[in-house]
């Protein structure tokens, strides 16, 4: 009795184990039969309309357990994926940390940093942990827009890590601090540490490039290109906790680090009191917005990249599915954040 529980125990880990371990090869495969799945036609044809009619995506996918169940628009064209290259770029940090490479308890004094606008002491002090969860305390304008710094107090009157800000300044320092501590190129580590291991099918490294107004800050943006399958990769990774079939590319506790609440959505709204809008409860952790305070259980622990106009990669680890959308600029296109999370919300309701 006692071994055949033992086999049973190590049958039922293996098929647990191997049901997780879906991946994509050169070529993505789609779900055949997504509603036996739980994945319903009447429902997904809802959603696809709601799609349709009410957003301007230019292209979507619905993954689950590593299958296409659900395709939408162009998702093989490269765009702009605005500040998801925040959530980007904080994954390639977790192999230098883990080989110490990056301290993150390193102080912008340790690392003598210095900008167009000089820092103050008291900014001095803050570390790359501050810089990472949007936290350091310090606000100087970034070389591009698209931030809330309208909100912040003035400058040197809280101590780094007290205080939230979603401010681009902050953002873009990463990418400085990521090469200065490296010596490597951020696109280059995208291409070597994501793109050729999982397999992009679209990926450019061409198209990559930074701009910003560098009389504003020392820092550009370093702004990427993806195209939505691609972006559809990367979440599945995260699910995965880095892992990608047989090899861990992002260290686990790294994942588990990006992942951790470092700002509460009650302090973000505090912040800044236009998050109260979005229709969903945004909590942060490092460049990774965290879902919160929705009492859904598909939402569970969920987690979003999010970008301007609309760009998206939404993990629901509870339901084992990614949901990726973008909205090319070029078309002159855009979805507010409320359609965006309207998005997220209606993916996760129609799995049963």
């Amino acid at each position: 009795m006692k071994v055949s529980c033992i086999l049973l125990l190590c049958f039922l880990l293996l098929n647990c184990k191997g049901e997780a371990q879906v991946f994509p090869e050169k070529n993505w495969s789609v779900n055949p039969t997504p509603e036996a799945d739980g994945w319903g036609p009447t429902a997904r044809s809802i959603f696809t309309r709601y799609v349709i009619d009410s957003t301007n995506v230019t292209g979507l996918l619905l993954i689950h357990k590593g299958k296409i169940v659900l395709e939408y628009g162009d998702v093989r064209e490269n765009s702009y994926i605005a500040s998801c290259r925040k959530s980007v770029l904080a994954m390639l940090y977790g192999h230098y940390v883990e080989r110490n490479k990056l301290d993150l308890n390193k102080t912008l004094a340790d690392l003598e940093i210095e900008d167009v606008n000089a820092l103050l002491p008291i900014e001095k002090k803050a570390t790359i942990r501050d810089v990472l969860s949007a936290r350091s305390g310090i606000y100087l304008r970034g070389a591009n827009g698209g931030d809330f710094r309208q909100f912040a107090p003035e400058r040197g009157s809280v101590d780094p890590g007290s205080y939230w800000l979603y401010n681009n300044w902050d953002f873009n320092l990463a990418g400085h601090i990521f090469e200065q501590e490296t010596g490597k190129n951020i696109y280059d580590e995208v291409e070597r540490q994501l793109a050729i291991p999982l397999q992009m099918q679209d990926w450019d490294r061409s198209l990559q490039m930074k701009s910003g107004d560098t009389t504003v800050s020392r820092f550009p943006a370093y702004h990427m290109w993806f195209s939505t399958r691609d972006m559809a990769r990367m979440g599945l990774l995260m699910l995965h906790k880095g892992r990608w079939k047989d090899k861990q590319l992002i260290p686990q506790h790294w994942i588990n680090d990006m992942l951790t609440q470092r700002t509460s959505y009650h302090e973000a709204q505090k912040n800044v009191p236009v998050l109260k809008e979005d229709g969903l409860d945004l909590g942060y952790g490092y460049m990774w917005w965290l879902l919160e305070n929705t009492g859904e259980p598909n939402l569970k622990g969920a987690y979003s990249a999010q970008g301007a106009l609309g760009q998206n990669i939404t993990v629901f680890p509870a339901i084992d599915a990614v949901l990726v959308f973008k909205t090319k600029s070029d078309y002159r296109r855009g979805n507010s954040i409320q359609t965006q999370m309207t998005l997220i919300k209606k993916a996760a309701e129609i799995y049963y």
